[in-house]
Parts: C-alpha cells; sequence; structure tokens
C-alpha cells in the first residue's frame, strides 16, 4: 500500500524524462563523466525530495553508497543506499521502511538497500570488505546529519589500515583470477576484468583509506603520480565509462560484458569504420585492450607506492644485482632512475635481471614509471646493436623464467617495441571461432605451454611432450617459432607464410645459424599442417603417412612440428583440446617416426602386423585364435588397414560370443584415449543406417569425434563410432554404457521413419562472426574413395542433417573425422557411391550440403 499523499506518477516522470535528457545530451556532447554526475544529481533530487514527504525519524538518515555515493551513477545500475537509524526500528517504522523502499522501485528506479544502525554498519564492515568499502563512499542524500558524522567517524577511526589493503589487493587478485589474470578475453567485462573500471577504482579505495585523497587531482598533490599521468588516467577512464555507458544503452539493461553482439554497434556509434584487413569492431576492441593495458600498468605503479606510504618500517637496505641496478623490498630498483634515458640497453636488462633472479616479485613503481617513459627509445637503432640483440637471445635462451618476463615485456609495451611485428598484434582478435584469446595472449599461451613441457611437476601432462623436449637440442628455436607463428594475423594472405618472412629476417639478424633460422622459418610457415593431417586425414594409411613423413624432412623437424602443434591447440581454447586429437596427434607421430627411421612397414606388412598384434591381445583373453579367424573372413583388407590392434581385438573378443545374428547389436566401452566413449554396431546393412546412428547420439548429447564404417563379406556393418559426452555428465559410466547399448540398439531395431534434425539456437559468437560453409570433394591419394571436407559454423543437427544428405543422394561413407574448433566445424568423410560418376549429380549433392550447412 502506497503512502498517502506521494505523487508516485510525478515521480516517475521525472526519472524517465531526466534520464533520456541525460541520453540525449551524452550523444551529443560525448562527455562520460558528465553523464554520470547528471543521473546521480537528478535521481538525487528525487530521493530527497520522496524522504523529506515521507514523515521518518528525524534521527534517520538517507546515504549514498557505493558507486552512486561517489555521486557516478550508469544509466542501469543499481541506486545503493544506506536507511542509517539510531536504533533498531518498531514495527511500525519498519512498515514504513518498508514501503518507502517499494516506492523507490514504484518510480523506476533499481534500489538495493541496506537498513542498519551505525554500530550494525561498524560490526558488518569488520567481517566484510565489501561492505567497508561501500561505507567509505558514503554520502548523505537526507536526513539527521549528525548519525552520517558519527557514521564517518566511527568508520574511519575503527580502520585497520594495513588490514584493508591487504584485503583489497587480495580482492583485486582473486577478481582478476576469475577472468585468468588476461585482460584479453574476446568478451571482457568493462568494470571487472583486469584493467577494468574496477582496478581505477581499487586505487581510489585504497588512496581514501589512507587519507591520501579520493581523486586523480589529489593523488598529484600527494606526488604519488604526476599531472601528465593523471590525465592519462582519466583518459583512459573516461574511455572505459563511455563504453559502459553505451554499453547499457544498448543493452537496455545492466551489461558490463562487452559481448560479440554488442561489439560492432559500438564500433559505429564511435564512428570506426571497416578497414581493408580489420573490422571495425576489432579496432574497438584493440583500442579497448591498449586501455586496459595502460591501467593495468597504473594500478600496479600506484598500489606499490600506496602500500610504500603505508609502511611505517623503514626501508630494507638494497641489495646490489647489478653495476645499474638492486634490489629492495623483493623488487627490482634502478640505482639511477635516468639510467633508461641515458643507456637504453637498459631496459633489457632489467627484464633479464627479473629472470634471473627468481626472488624479485616485480619492478619498483619509481624504477617502472621511469621503464614505462623510455619505452619509445626502443627504435631501429636500439634493435640493430649487436648488444641488445645478444641479450634479447639471452632472454630467450634462459633455463628459467621466459614466460614471466615476456609477460611483462608485453604488458609493459617493451615486447612490441622490440619486435615490431609483433606490437601489431597487440590487442588484436581472431573471429574464427574457436581462440579465445587475442593474438599476441594466444602466442604467449603457447610459448607457455612449451615451457610447460620442461618442467619435471607437469610431465604427468603431456609425458611424451615432457621426454621430447628434455632431449631437444637448442629448444629456443622451439620459443620464437611460438612467438612468430601467427605474427602476420590480420594483415590479409597467408599468415603462415608471411610470418616465416619475419622470422627468418629476425633470426638472422640474432645471429642463428643456418640450420636453426631454417628450422624456425619451417615451423612458422607448416605449424597448421600437422594437426590438419592428424585431424583430417586417414593416418592408418600408409600412404598418408609417407607423404607427411617426405615433409617432415627428418626426426628433429617432425619432433618440433609435434611438440609446436600440441602447444598452439591447447593454446586456443580451454576447450578444443581433447584426449581423442592427443592420440591422434601421438599416432601421427610415431608412424612418422617409423617411416623416416625406414622401419615403416608396406600395406601388406602392416595389415599381418596388426592382425599379429591383435592375436596377441587375444591370447590374453583366452581367446581361441579359431575365433578369430571365423570373424576375420567376413572382414575385408580395409577393416584391418583401418582398426588398430586393440580396437580389431575387442571387436574379435566380443562378437566371437554373439549367439544370435541377424539383429543389432551394440557395445561400448570408454574411449582408449581415456576420454569419451568407443562404441560398437553390428547389424544388418542398411541404407538409413549412419543416419540413424547420428539422430540418437545427437539426441542424448554426445558429439561423434569419429566414425569407422565398415561393410563385412556377409553384408552386415560393423562400424566404429568415438563420442564425447557434451554435458559432461556426471552419471557412473557403466551406467551411461548400459544405457547406450541398450537404446541404441533399441533405435536400430525400430523401422519408424527418420525424426527431423533438431535445429538448435546458433550461439552468439556464431551469429555476429558466422562462417561461410566450405565444402570440397577430390580424389583420395589411390583414386579408390572420394575425400569430402566440410566447413561451417556448428550448431546442434549439424551431422544429423549431412548424413541424411547422405542418405538422400546414395553416398556411402567409409570413415568420418569430426573436428570441432570452438565453434567451427571442420569435417572429412571418405565417401564413395554412383553420383560419383556424374558431374552433374556431384554439383547437386553439393548444392545441398551447403544448403544444410548454411540453414
Amino acid at each position: 500500500m502506497p503512502l498517502p499523499g506521494l505523487d508516485i506518477a510525478r515521480w516517475r516522470n521525472l526519472i524517465k524524462d531526466g534520464r533520456a535528457s541525460i541520453a540525449e545530451q551524452f550523444f551529443r556532447k560525448q562527455h562520460a563523466t558528465i553523464a554520470l554526475r547528471h543521473h546521480a544529481q537528478l535521481v538525487d533530487g528525487v530521493l530527497r525530495e520522496i524522504w523529506r514527504d515521507s514523515d521518518l525519524p528525524a534521527s534517520a538518515a538517507l546515504v549514498a553508497v557505493g558507486g552512486y555515493g561517489r555521486g557516478l551513477l550508469f544509466p542501469h545500475s543499481d541506486v545503493d543506499l544506506l536507511l542509517l537509524l539510531e536504533s533498531g526500528p518498531d514495527a511500525e517504522a519498519a512498515a514504513r521502511l518498508e514501503q518507502i523502499i517499494g516506492l523507490f522501485w514504484d518510480i523506476g528506479l533499481d534500489v538495493g538497500h541496506s537498513v542498519r544502525t551505525v554500530q550494525e554498519c561498524l560490526e558488518e564492515s569488520v567481517k566484510d570488505v565489501t561492505i567497508q568499502t561501500n561505507l567509505l563512499e558514503a554520502r548523505l542524500l537526507s536526513g539527521n546529519p549528525a548519525i552520517f558524522e558519527r557514521l564517518l567517524f566511527s568508520l574511519h577511526d575503527t580502520l585497520d589500515r594495513p588490514a584493508f589493503l591487504q584485503a583489497k589487493l587480495l580482492e583485486q587478485q582473486q577478481r582478476h583470477a576469475r577472468f585468468h589474470d588476461t585482460a584479453y578475453n574476446l568478451e571482457p567485462n568493462l568494470k571487472e576484468s583486469p584493467g577494468g573500471l574496477r582496478d581505477l577504482q581499487t586505487v581510489l579505495w585504497i588512496s581514501e583509506a589512507l587519507k591520501l585523497g579520493s581523486s586523480w587531482k589529489e593523488l598529484v598533490a600527494e606526488s604519488l603520480i604526476t599531472a601528465q599521468e593523471a590525465r592519462q588516467i582519466q583518459r583512459n577512464e573516461q574511455f572505459l565509462q563511455g563504453l559502459r555507458i553505451r554499453l547499457h544503452y544498448l543493452a537496455q539493461r545492466r551489461e558490463d560484458r562487452l559481448l560479440f553482439d554488442f561489439q560492432t554497434p559500438l564500433a559505429e556509434q564511435l564512428g570506426l569504420i571497416n578497414q581493408k584487413n580489420r573490422s571495425a569492431s576489432e579496432l574497438l576492441m584493440q583500442r579497448y585492450y591498449r586501455t586496459a593495458k595502460a591501467v593495468s600498468l597504473m594500478n600496479e605503479i600506484l598500489l606499490q607506492n600506496l602500500g610504500a606510504r603505508l609502511r611505517s618500517a623503514p626501508a630494507a637496505p638494497p641489495l646490489p644485482v647489478s653495476d645499474r641496478f638492486r634490489a629492495r623490498n623483493q623488487l627490482l630498483e634502478a640505482c639511477d632512475e635516468a639510467v633508461f634515458q641515458r643507456e637504453p640497453d637498459a631496459i633489457l636488462e632489467c627484464f633479464q635481471l627479473l629472470q634471473r633472479h627468481g626472488e624479485l616479485k616485480g619492478i619498483c613503481a619509481p624504477t617502472l614509471r621511469a621503464l614505462w617513459r623510455a619505452v619509445p627509445m626502443i627504435d631501429a637503432a636500439f634493435r640493430r646493436d649487436p648488444a641488445n640483440q645478444a641479450r634479447f637471445m639471452d632472454i630467450i635462451r634462459e633455463p628459467g623464467g621466459l614466460t614471466h618476463v615476456l609477460r611483462r615485456m608485453n604488458q609493459y609495451g617493451v615486447l612490441g617495441r622490440y619486435i615490431p611485428a609483433f606490437g601489431r598484434i597487440v590487442g588484436q582478435m581472431q573471429h574464427d571461432l574457436f581462440h579465445v584469446y587475442t593474438v599476441d595472449e594466444h602466442t604467449l599461451m603457447v610459448l607457455r605451454n612449451l615451457r610447460r613441457f620442461t618442467v619435471p611437476e607437469f610431465a604427468h601432462e603431456f609425458p611424451l611432450c615432457s621426454r621430447l623436449i628434455g632431449t631437444f637440442e637448442r629448444p629456443e628455436v622451439l620459443y620464437l617459432a611460438a612467438l612468430f607463428h601467427d605474427i602476420a594475423k590480420g594483415r590479409g594472405g597467408d599468415h603462415s607464410r608471411l610470418g616465416k618472412t619475419d622470422a627468418l629476417r629476425f633470426c638472422r639478424q640474432h645471429g642463428l645459424n643456418q640450420a636453426d633460422t631454417e628450422l624456425v622459418g619451417w615451423l612458422v610457415e607448416s605449424h597448421l599442417t600437422m594437426s590438419a593431417v592428424a585431424q583430417k586425414q586417414d593416418i592408418s594409411d600408409p600412404e598418408v603417412i609417407a607423404a607427411f613423413g617426405s615433409k617432415m624432412r627428418d626426426e628433429r623437424h617432425l619432433t618440433a612440428l609435434y611438440l609446436l602443434t600440441v602447444a598452439d591447440i591447447r593454446g586456443t581454447s580451454p576447450k578444443v583440446w581433447n584426449a581423442w586429437k592427443n592420440r591422434l596427434l601421438e599416432s601421427l607421430y610415431h608412424a612418422t617416426c617409423r617411416f623416416l627411421c625406414g622401419a615403416a612397414s608396406a600395406g601388406e606388412q602392416q595389415l599381418h602386423e596388426r592382425q599379429r598384434d591383435a592375436l596377441s591381445i587375444l591370447r590374453q583373453h583366452a581367446v581361441p585364435e579359431s575365433a578369430a579367424k571365423n570373424l576375420w573372413a567376413k572382414l575385408d583388407e580395409g577393416y584391418f588397414m583401418r582398426h588398430e590392434a586393440q580396437e580389431i581385438a575387442w571387436h574379435t573378443r566380443v562378437l566371437g560370443k554373439l549367439e544370435i545374428e541377424g539383429t543389432p547389436f551394440v557395445r561400448a566401452r570408454l574411449a582408449p584415449s581415456g576420454e569419451g566413449l568407443q562404441v560398437m554396431i553390428y547389424t544388418p546393412d542398411r541404407d538409413d543406417l549412419f543416419a540413424r546412428i547420428c539422430g540418437f547420439f545427437e539426441r542424448v548429447g554426445f558429439n561423434i569425434v569419429e566414425a569407422k564404417i565398415h561393410t563385412t563379406r556377409s553384408g552386415d556393418a560393423l562400424d566404429s563410432f568415438v563420442v564425447l559426452d557434451e554435458e559432461q555428465r556426471a552419471t557412473h559410466y557403466r551406467d551411461l554404457l548400459n544405457y547406450i547399448e541398450y537404446e541404441l540398439a533399441q533405435q536400430l531395431r525400430q523401422a519408424k521413419p527418420l525424426e527431423e534434425p533438431s535445429r538448435g539456437r546458433v550461439s552468439r559468437h556464431l551469429k555476429h562472426f558466422p562462417i561461410t560453409p566450405q565444402v570440397s570433394i577430390r580424389p583420395d591419394e589411390k583414386g579408390q574413395y572420394q575425400v569430402l571436407s566440410l566447413t561451417a559454423g556448428d550448431r546442434p543437427g549439424l551431422l544429423y542433417s549431412i548424413a541424411r544428405v547422405f542418405l538422400v543422394h546414395g553416398v556411402h561413407l567409409h570413415t568420418a573425422k569430426i573436428n570441432t574448433l570452438g565453434e567451427r566445424a571442420e569435417d572429412t568423410f571418405l565417401i564413395s557411391g554412383a553420383l560419383m560418376e556424374h558431374p552433374k549429380a556431384i554439383l547437386q549433392f553439393e548444392t545441398e550440403l551447403l544448403k544444410q550447412l548454411q540453414s
């Protein structure tokens, strides 16, 4: 029930009309901070009027807290309020306060509120640093000023400043960890991500708690920053505030994430236009990432300075670490802050010292500020200096700390100045639906993965990679290849070839020998080759291995490419790598090693070897050889060439016990890779079999990643699938196996018509950055089958739709490799059929496939 005598409609219209006017002025004048202040002032006036008319106790006060307490209010942010009381409310006062809060909502305000006494505020602030922070920004709106002043005095009087500093530092550390400690996510949070608005607010919260000021101007007066730095901070803050305001207006709600849905319209609002090799949204995001990097740098400098102001103990005596640098309080400090201007080579030396002295946690604020100012001195002459070139290579060859030091060099703008081509990819987005990081962040993730292979504590993650890199001579070639493998992205053309040119030039300038220079360039040019062969070709075919092996030159080239490929795929996204891809790459590596060593078997010899190995496994399970021979008599050479010995043994062991033939038989087990399930189907062959199997797995939420289709001499289908549980259900795996075995067999026994494929919702990413579907059909190496390659945006029901097209056009499937990279499907099928003899029929087949891929 509303309070009597209050003009709700008038207040609602005041808020509505005032907000419309503020929005119009913002888009006309483009000044973010003024718009935020005007919005706060608009709400201030209405709330004060309501409070005066509400007949509340004279001892109470209405207080703005949090962001609203700062006098800044974003279009759809909460209005954070504290209803401050002298004592706990009685029933009548509580009812009236409840009505007041309801009224705030009725007039169109999203209110976050608390009702507390001064004592309750103090007690809660001790328990929760968030509440304590909100109260530090408290601002009296209306009511009793005495109770408000008592709150402020008591809050500052009881504030444990060292504890508050540590709590806010920990809070920032935990917040950054939620975003993987990088600002370079493709959909960053303007408020919470590293380098976002919260990093600037954290600095001001701490400075206010330390009574050093609550504005950048006051921090200049305290000599914590220079006037020039304050202006830069304000420019960055204005840019982030402006983006967040626009984001709220576009979303028509409180939305702080730069979602793909909004990146293009935001870029258009800012007047950015598409360029030859960069879209307007990519230009916007690159500006955002560079702003976030600058904010992170100032955050680091200021938090160090604030911590130093708080320390009452005298500074620890410095310990020399070189002629030009010393260590103090676990931070690197220049003996003379002018050293970078006077001797620019000290820039690289300071990073080398950080790398060699693991006890150093970073660079002290004065030195960091001096370094930041000296970065423009890294010019062409600096890059040509042999001493600087030698020092950079020493950093690359250092046995420890490379990942951390290169991240710091990138964060402070040094890496992009020293390698200008790298500077052009800083903050560059990748709209390929499987990279979740910018190009520079992905590059450093790849290098981090390579270095991780060298750490004994992580040897259990990738045992083969750890073993190989442990004996790999001059591993710096791998690190350089990682730095350059994507360095030419965004230029147009083949980034692998363009990057090779950059890599070769860099290696020659930095004194690498001819063999290592050639290897780095070759790795950059070939860095996509191994994953393409493993995931799209039949690596059980000796001719595929021979063709791939002939490109590898020698085992050093193969090993280097294998290590770079694993590190690269793992560096795209946490979701792209899986055990199935790991197994494919390992199998390709081992098979190619045998080829390069001259130990690879010819087709017929390899067939006999697999049969021999399968028999050896069967003997361990007490399966008589006669049982194997009975089944194998029904199978042709193609079956043994496409299946590994352990698969052949499993099929033989299971089917040898089969008593009733002629009905669908399904068995499932954990996949040998350790991830996903392997499912075997043995049933009388039928034209719609593949489509029915695909439809079943789609309905139960499993992704097919590999299919091997075989028809026996007796006309039965013996098909093998590897599937992954996209929902990662916690169900006990044996229950899952039983479910699949029973339900799939039941589905195959039914003769009802195929169901229509589902039309799952297209992801936001795919909606805004669609992939143009591609269909390619070419003969395989032997001319026996056709290789169908498809590329499209992934969606639920895609494979089932493809299978239905196969059925309609009479296409027979022999093997399938289903490769999903994030939201990009790159599938390869080995097919045959009568239509392959008729160009017109092939064209109709391709047209229908494209139609399904586009729908």
